[in-house]
């Protein structure tokens, strides 16, 4: 990472007395950068001009030194040199502007005192480390802006300005920047709303900031307002006298004094004082209340002295180690946060240790130096430093919200990742982290700079464990939010209550949804834009129908960024409209192949390759089935035990195994009697007709694969793991997320899938793959040609922050979602489900949707409501899922057990102990 707002060893220095009557915040200077920094060879004959931007000569020298600067973080990186291809520019994702020149603002139409960035000129960059200097005609619009802000030398103002109310997400603003450097109200902040230790604080303000709420002695801050800046000799000394006596500050033999505010950014002014010398503190905390301003504070802090470690081995003669603790924590999706990496720098105890004075290491390494080498308490220390991170994040996100656009610096500027500093502090013989401040880079700086270590000898982390992955997933997942805004889509089809939070979602996203659906009574036609009551529950007639629905959306001036679906009966019918309308889509050829399941399974038999390994490994011999003749045939061709099923089936009904000709034949005729058309069972794709398929039975695991896929390119897979289900039928009984197959089993399943899916002409979409793992290998069972349903979807947002229903609206409009190569899951999720059939008299009393819900929202489980009512039949579908969540799946597992035990959803007929068995 780039530091935009470089600040040397020299800056973090303490001040004599000298030092305090002579120099600002910033020590002056001339106003360019600094030189002969950046020892290495690049060229430096390129285009760093932006044309019909000029740069005055001061402002060209920053674009030079900040171009070095690149350039030897990418040498030290062991990464090829920038390539200059601003005649012939790539397209990229991130891109680094080094200088304002190369960014401007315009007025958004419709959208008074808000502004788009574009971006003339930028470095971008892409796999294998490669970069590129690249000028863009037009101009490319940003759909995120992340900023280095500060009031110092460099860019920091000019890149505050350009990051002000503009129309795309910003990650920070200079209005936000303010507050996080007021350590002052940070520390209230972090201490009453956050909970977190901080250091015990005297703070003098003069005319203080509105936000700040005043001290809270109980917490060890004080706060005094001062009436003027001068003539406060005898109410300083008797508040610093009256504080260092205080049982605040414990034993603590040293205090601080600094001045606290967004100009003091990036240079502490402030002097050691033993606390015996009153005299010293206060004369030194009078002579910088003469440079205070307005909301500014001058502080009174406790300075800790090295923990003692438990496992050292008596006090050591020197004057010890002192460890400083930096931790990023990022806001990700739903608002939470999550600590993303920590790194320490360790220093002699009577030195004050701070950024860029010491080397970056790991949390393990640093205790392990300072004595502490016990892998328990190592853990102990981590989990509480994790704790205090997020919860300061939580703190600093909670006082975001409740401020106004013009407080934030525009309506899209948000905090969304924070650097914590702590102190280790050994308290009741408990080492705690102490807040010392917040910070915008600096921290993740450090935790680049300790990636940096491995990159020579490629030992390192990998990519999706760096730093400043979950920032990034951040930044692609609000730039997407961005470029969705506003959009027409179609839906077609409105499925039933388990896709409600399809409706809450485009609300959200702020999509302008129009849709077609057969049911004119449907709750979701009174919440989107467009409602088109069209009869279309028979498939047979797709194409018809594809025709006259174009008609119609014509007819009503429609103007469609895309139409997509996510119901199975109806995904034919909108490949075909989407071919009508010209929109993106896979092609209906490619539909009706997976949609019809003996077609899919025998056309991939058939794809031998290459490339191989061919499509063809992962098909199972089948037989389609329309008549008593066809069973006949069947059973003589596909090797039993078979499973029976319906061509066009969905969520399992009708599905079972058979383990000879006559299960065959009598499974055949009941469901011929049985489910004949779409009011038999709604919604399960009895409107393409009742035919079915024998395929052959293959032992195994069962897994599903969810796929994102856009030009035929794999840009995201999810794997999960299905329990044994309650054989001779299929139906789900239990689930567990992310998978706990090893890596390359992994890797087999998401290959296959990707396989399955192009062997059948599925390019562009979102899609879930049912497979088993076999001894010989993934075997397929079918493909649902649309985004994965049950808990599917909610799961993956939980666990990984990544949307299938955005991003299978941004394919449905011919956007390439940006999203993780290699997402993290943040846990595991382990869930059953409820089956009316199972669990009539525990879901109408134990386990009511009442009872769930409201465990639910104490996020005691996971609720995920598949049916509305509780309607007992021989054909079911799950009514809920139920889940838990862990840190590891054998802790989810348990915790599951135990709450299914309690509500009455686990017994002798549905064993939950063994459906959770293959998640040990």
């Amino acid at each position: 990472m780039l530091s935009l707002d470089p600040s040397g060893p020299e800056w973090d220095c303490p001040l004599g007395s000298k030092d305090l009557e002579e120099e600002g915040p910033w020590g002056g200077g001339s106003g360019l950068p600094p030189t002969g920094c950046f020892p290495g060879s690049w060229r430096q004959d390129v285009g760093l001009d932006c044309k019909g931007s000029p740069e005055g000569a001061e402002a060209r020298a920053w674009t030079v030194y900040y171009y070095s600067l690149l350039q030897s973080c990418l040498q030290q990186a062991g990464l090829p040199e920038t390539q200059d291809r601003s005649q012939v520019p790539r397209t990229g994702n991130m891109l680094l502007c080094l200088s304002p020149a190369w960014l401007m603002k315009v007025p958004a139409p419709g959208q008074p005192g808000e502004a788009a960035l574009l971006v003339s000129k930028a470095v971008s960059f892409h796999p294998g480390g490669l970069t590129f200097l690249d000028d863009f005609v037009p101009p490319r619009r940003a759909t995120y802006f992340l900023a280095g802000l500060g009031p110092g030398p460099g860019r920091g103002r000019e890149a505050a300005e350009l990051a002000r109310d503009l129309t795309c997400p910003t990650g920070a603003s200079a209005e936000l920047a303010r507050l996080l450097e007021d350590r002052l109200l940070t520390r209230q902040l972090l201490a009453q709303q956050g909970g977190v230790a901080v250091p015990a604080t005297l703070a003098f303000t003069y005319k203080p900031p509105g936000l700040l709420l005043g001290g809270d002695a109980s917490l060890g801050l004080r706060l005094v307002e001062l009436s003027g800046k001068e003539g406060q000799e005898m109410l300083v000394k008797e508040e610093v006298e009256a504080f260092l006596r205080s049982e605040a500050l414990g034993d603590i033999l040293q205090v601080a004094v600094k001045l606290s505010g967004w100009r003091w950014r990036g240079r502490q002014a402030w002097r050691l004082h033993p606390r015996a010398e009153l005299g010293a503190v206060v004369d030194t905390v009078l002579a910088l209340l003469e440079k205070l301003e307005e909301e500014e504070s001058v502080l009174v802090e406790a300075v800790y002295p090295p923990a003692q470690l438990p496992c050292s081995d008596g006090p050591s003669p020197g004057p010890g180690l002192a460890v400083r603790i930096c931790a990023v924590v990022c806001r990700i999706q739903g608002d939470r946060p999550l600590l993303s990496k920590v790194v320490c720098g360790v220093g002699r105890g009577d030195r004050p240790l701070r950024h860029h004075n010491s080397l970056p290491r790991t949390l393990e390494v640093a205790l392990a130096q300072c004595g502490l080498g016990e892998e328990a308490q190592v853990a102990a220390v981590r989990q509480r430093v994790k704790a205090a991170a997020e919860a300061a994040l939580a703190a600093v996100l909670a006082l975001e919200a409740g401020l106004s656009a013009e407080q934030r610096g525009g309506r899209r500027a948000h905090t969304d990742f924070l650097g914590v500093d702590f102190a280790l502090t050994a308290a009741g013989g408990v080492l705690t982290p102490v807040a010392l401040e917040l910070n915008g880079g600096l921290c993740l700086e450090a935790c680049g700079a300790l990636e940096g270590l491995w990159a020579a000898p490629r030992l390192g982390p990998a990519a999706d464990e760096a730093v400043a992955a979950p920032l990034v997933e951040t930044m692609l997942r609000r730039s997407a939010r961005c470029l969705m805004e506003g959009k027409q889509l179609l839906v077609v089809g409105a499925g039933g209550v388990s896709k409600k939070f399809v409706w809450e979602a485009a609300r959200d996203y702020g999509l302008q949804l129009h849709l077609v659906e057969s049911d004119p009574n449907h709750f979701a036609s009174q919440l989107v834009q467009t409602f088109i009551h069209f009869d279309m529950t028979e498939h047979r007639r797709d194409e018809e129908n594809a025709r006259l629905l174009a008609e119609l959306v014509r007819a009503r001036g429609l103007k469609l960024d895309g139409c997509f679906s996510y119901w199975d009966d109806c995904l034919v019918l909108t490949a075909l409209l989407c071919q009508e309308l010209g929109l993106p889509c896979s092609s209906p050829a490619a539909m009706r192949l997976a949609k019809q399941k003996s077609l899919t399974q025998l056309h991939l038999l058939r794809h031998h390759g290459p490339p191989w390994p061919a499509p063809s490994l992962h098909a199972v011999p089948c037989c389609p089935l329309e008549s008593e003749a066809d069973v006949e045939r069947a059973v003589h061709q596909v090797p039993l035990p078979g499973v029976m099923k319906l061509e066009f089936g969905a969520g399992a009904v009708g599905v079972r195994l058979v383990e000879d000709a006559p299960q065959c034949h009598e499974h055949f005729s009941r469901i011929t009697r049985d489910l004949q058309g779409e009011a038999d069972h709604p919604g399960i794709g009895l409107g393409w007709g009742n035919a079915m398929l024998l395929m052959e039975f293959v032992e195994g695991t069962e897994h599903d694969v969810d796929l994102v896929l856009f030009g035929g390119r794999l840009l995201a897979a999810f794997v999960s793991d299905n329990g044994p289900t309650r054989l001779p039928g299929f139906t789900e009984t239990a689930a567990c997320m992310p998978t706990g197959l090893a890596p390359e089993q992994e890797a087999q399943m998401v290959q296959a899938a990707f396989r399955c899916c192009l062997g059948c002409g599925l390019l562009d979409g979102v899609f879930n793959v049912e497979l088993k793992l076999t001894g010989a290998g993934p075997r397929l069972i079918e493909i649902n040609p649309r985004m994965g349903g049950f808990y599917l979807r909610d799961w993956i947002l939980e666990l990984y922050g990544v949307d299938l229903l955005l991003a299978a609206v941004m394919v449905a409009c011919g956007l390439r979602p940006a999203l993780p190569t290699r997402p993290r899951a943040r846990g595991h999720l382990v869930g059953v489900m409820c089956l009316v059939s199972q669990h009539l008299q525990a879901l109408s009393s134990t386990a009511s949707r009442e009872t769930l819900q409201a465990l639910h929202d104490r996020g005691l489980l996971r609720l995920n409501l598949l049916e509305e009512a509780l309607v007992p039949g021989e054909y079911e579908e799950p009514y809920c899922s139920v889940a838990c969540a862990g840190p590891s799946p054998i802790e989810a597992r348990l915790r599951l057990l135990g709450l299914c035990q309690g509500l009455g959803i686990d017994g002798p007929s549905y064993p939950v102990a063994h459906f959770l068995s293959h998640f040990k």
